[in-house]
């Protein structure tokens, strides 16, 4: 009887590990909302690392996460590193292209909970009086980001941090053109 119980627990396992070597080797989580400003007003607020607060949705799941600036004060270069609790880990942003006003690129590097690496991009297309911010990360996807995307929604839970965010970039952005 016991063996029986440990070969249907092998089974399962191996069947696991087998679906999750076969999903995806890379991913792509976007979101996007309009803003009641400019363009370039939108841009200002993610182009420098240091105006991030107002709206980064992991900084208020950990108030006491500690960020540090490096580089560039804004724009190509500026270096963003942060250390926080188990929600929001450890890692470091490169500002790598700035295209005003219609395209930021970031390279994201984790090192907590989790080493990985990300693109992230902030797209933003004028929309008569206003801007479109569509808000992406993508990028490799590991054998364990694999196995976790097969018993966690990974869109749906970084999604909904992304729409926060975007939620609150807005009223910043919109704060500032006023």
């Amino acid at each position: 009887m016991l063996l029986k119980i440990a070969l249907i627990v092998v089974a399962l396992v191996a069947v696991f590990l087998i679906v999750a070597a076969f999903q995806p080797s890379h991913y792509r989580i976007a979101r996007s909302l309009t803003v009641a400003a400019p363009p370039a007003i939108v841009f200002a607020q993610v182009n420098d690392f240091h105006r991030w607060g107002s709206w980064n949705p992991w900084e208020k799941l950990d108030p006491a996460m500690t960020a540090t600036y490096e580089g560039a004060p804004a724009g190509v270069g500026a270096i963003y590193t942060w250390t926080g609790n188990s929600q929001v880990g450890a890692g470091r942003m490169t500002l790598a292209e700035s295209h005003p006003p219609d395209l930021i690129r970031i390279d994201m590097e984790f090192l907590k909970p989790f080493a990985n690496t990300a693109t992230v991009e902030f797209a933003f297309k004028a929309e008569g009086r206003g801007t479109t911010v569509t808000w992406s990360m993508f990028g490799p996807q590991k054998f364990a980001g694999k196995a976790l995307g097969l018993v966690m929604n990974m869109d749906k839970m970084i999604g909904r941090q992304f729409e926060q965010g975007l939620a609150d970039l807005k009223t910043a952005a919109e704060t500032a053109a006023r």
